[in-house]
């Protein structure tokens, strides 16, 4: 879509200068056509006529289109403002340019121009007037507030690695028993150990 929308109103401005500069001996004041009304009167239909027509449906079609939202952008509205500059220019420096039919084009398009800003400003306030002052902080402190999100399958954390244990020998019971008892130290011989005894030896 374009961001600039044509001027309608610049076309019955155009086809003027052209019948103006290009056509100089059409006369804009003299019957085109003649139709005849139920009432019988003919009606005498002449180019001024038809481009005074022209320009009051082109300003309809403006007029709908500025009242669309996000329609009539500022560069819109500077268009407007220059067609009107030039055309009053023109209605004020050359001779042919000087006559109703083109005073009420220029006149069209300075309606074009105001019903467009107009539109626009109240196009505006509503908008202002729709959304309360406090609704955008309202509405980002409860964005602040709002808790974060919880997952209904949490991802289990990775366990710790278990500490190394040394391990603790145990004895088994039979060898235990087996070992032998520690030896009590006395100045006599311990019996069994090892020395034989004379057959002719006193007991003790």
């Amino acid at each position: 879509m374009s961001m600039v929308g044509f001027p309608l109103l610049l076309i019955p401005l155009a086809i003027y200068n052209i019948i103006v500069f290009l056509m100089p001996g059409v006369s804009l004041s003299e019957p085109v056509v003649k139709l005849t009304l139920m009432s019988g009167a003919e009606w005498p239909l002449t180019l001024s006529d038809m481009l005074l027509a022209l320009g009051i449906i082109l300003l309809l079609f403006e007029v709908i289109k500025g009242a669309r939202p996000g329609a009539k952008y500022l560069t819109d509205h500077l268009l407007s403002l220059i067609i009107f500059g030039g055309a009053v220019a023109e209605f004020l420096l050359w001779p042919r340019f000087a006559n109703s039919t083109y005073f009420l084009l220029a006149l069209l398009t300075l309606a074009d121009f105001l019903s467009g800003i107009t539109l626009r400003a109240r196009r505006g306030a509503q908008m202002a007037a729709a959304v309360p002052p406090g609704a955008q902080l309202a509405a980002s402190a409860t964005t602040e507030a709002k808790p974060e999100p919880t997952f209904a399958n949490p991802v289990p954390a990775a366990p710790a690695p278990a500490a190394e244990t040394v391990p603790v020998p145990v004895e088994h019971p039979e060898v235990a028993a087996a070992s032998p008892s520690p030896e009590v130290p006395s100045p006599r011989l311990q019996p069994g150990n090892g020395v034989p005894r004379p057959p002719d030896a006193p007991p003790h």
